[in-house]
């Protein structure tokens, strides 16, 4: 090729393919739940060599997901403004950089500022990773399997967690598990720099102008509310500062209170002024996206029923998922006397359900349809975990435990990616952020304030300062499930048939 024909080359030259770009970005969610399976398989050790007691290891993982929790809808809606590729790869820095930070820590104080770190880092990576995604799979027939393979890269990062977390935690110390994500986070940062053009914030011509059609799916039109504004619409290039402050605040002092009170008790001060902040500070987030121009949270998504059933069942699930691998590895160590190689060994079946059931989700709603697949997936691990409640094995391994792992693993990748799935495959323009950025921060927020009620309950209900009772743990992990079930199955009100056929021209 002659020099002169070099530069017409270059630019003729055709994008990488849409499954390179996919996964880089899908390297973000596998490095996310690979560093948190690896530090609740480290939590006994990392107890251990700092001299923390069990809530105050609550507060070290809560720490990480309160921050995580509080900044995902801000850290969606920059995505939305800024684009989505350049937030990724700033918060991958963030957060890759906080890694570095937690494994030098050597006092619970130190540790805990690092997982705050990575919390920041993971509110900017997530929603952009997941606004990416939708991005590249612009149907919802194509996102919903494009969150198939979400769903299993999470499964193959808590496959590949577990196994590490154990491995490391034996050979190298706590502080390894830490430093294991930095290549994961380089190598993907860069493919997503590579495999993507730099997107910024979109303008105002093009948030207005129609997006391409989709073949087979009629456009949503977004009435405007009494105020005058669409009821989803998002304004581009502008920020919610209000809607910012009083979410996060909220969400972090209402995560706070609620890990508070698992040590102090829910009538201490501490908990009392945290709970009291967060429902506050929740109310005034309402009431400044009612008065909002460019609200963060455009109140009118909650209209939709798909959209906020969605969201409340992920709440659930992170609560359940969160609490399980918090609690299921030190069950393994301190109660059934397994060694952390084997904790991690042991508990490969949940991992590898949760890749098999992953990739099954699409399958079973395409077979089934998305309502019902739902509901299926969350009876599937309803019934593993009140068998993990009824399991009689004393101590090792048993057959009775992988029955119980293997049913809850298969729940656990079916739900999430059918709660996924319906909550952000019907996205409008301009709103991938926006509702990926929500169904992030239900799991984050299910997460640390669940698993900060469901410590509360297993140490209360322990009678011993200090330990753990797995059995109310479980319990109570299987009565969150069964709300989700239930949650699932309420009907979609039907619009009037006059309310219905309004806009539709």
């Amino acid at each position: 090729m002659s020099d002169e024909n070099a530069p017409t080359a270059l630019l003729t030259r055709r994008p990488p393919p849409r499954g390179v770009a996919m996964a880089g970005v899908a390297t973000a969610v596998f490095l996310v739940i690979l560093d948190s399976a690896m530090v609740n398989l480290a939590g006994s050790a990392i107890r251990t060599g700092l001299g923390l007691s069990a809530a105050e290891l609550t507060v070290v993982v809560d720490s990480y997901l309160v921050t995580f929790a509080g900044l995902l809808l801000l850290g969606g809606r920059i995505a939305d403004v800024l684009g989505g590729r350049r937030v990724f790869l700033a918060g991958m820095g963030v957060y890759l950089a906080a890694s570095a930070f937690c494994a030098l820590a050597t006092s619970g104080t130190l540790l805990i500022v690092g997982r705050v770190g990575q919390g920041l880092g993971a509110a900017a990576v997530m929603p952009a990773a997941l606004s990416l995604v939708l991005a590249l799979w612009p149907s919802p027939a194509e996102r919903t399997r494009a969150m198939g393979i979400w769903g299993a890269v999470a499964g193959l990062g808590s496959l590949v967690g577990v196994f590490l977390g154990g491995t490391l935690t034996a050979t190298l110390g706590w502080q390894s598990v830490f430093l294991a994500p930095v290549p994961f986070g380089i190598v993907g940062a860069l493919v997503v720099w590579r495999s993507l053009p730099s997107a910024p914030g979109r303008t105002r011509e093009a948030a207005l102008s129609p997006g391409p059609a989709v073949p087979g799916r009629t456009a949503r039109v977004h009435k405007p509310t009494a105020s005058g504004r669409a009821g989803s619409s998002l304004e581009p290039g502008r920020f919610d500062v209000i809607g910012a402050l009083t979410i996060t605040v909220g969400v972090c002092a209402l995560a706070l209170g609620t890990v508070s009170a698992s040590e102090a008790g829910w009538a201490a001060p501490g908990t009392l002024l945290g709970l009291g902040v967060g429902l506050t500070s929740l109310a005034a987030f309402v009431h400044a996206e009612r008065r909002s121009a460019h609200p963060l949270v455009p109140l009118g998504v909650f209209r939709r029923k798909p959209v906020v059933t969605a969201n409340l069942v992920v709440l659930l699930l992170g609560a359940t998922l969160t609490g399980l691998f918090f609690f299921l590895p030190q069950y393994q160590q301190d109660v059934l006397g397994m060694s952390p190689l084997a904790t991690g060994t042991a508990q490969l079946p949940i991992a590898g359900t949760i890749i098999v059931g992953s990739v099954a989700a699409p399958l079973l709603a395409r077979r089934i349809g998305l309502t019902r697949a739902l509901p299926v997936s969350l009876a599937v691990l309803l019934a593993g975990f009140l068998w993990l409640v009824l399991d009689p094995t004393a101590s090792g391994f048993s057959l009775s435990l992988l029955g119980a792992f293997l049913l809850i693993g298969s729940g656990l990748g079916l739900g999430l990616v059918n709660a996924t799935a319906m909550g952000v495959r019907d996205s409008a323009e301009g709103e991938s952020g926006l509702l990926s950025g929500l169904i992030n921060a239900a799991q984050q927020l299910g997460g640390a304030v669940g698993l900060a009620a469901l410590a509360g309950i297993a140490i209360g209900a322990s009678g011993t300062h200090g330990d753990i009772s797995f059995s109310a743990a479980f319990l109570g992990e299987a009565a969150l499930v069964l709300i989700a079930l239930a949650l699932s199955l309420v009907p979609a009100v039907r619009p009037h048939p006059a309310t219905a056929t309004t806009g539709t021209h």
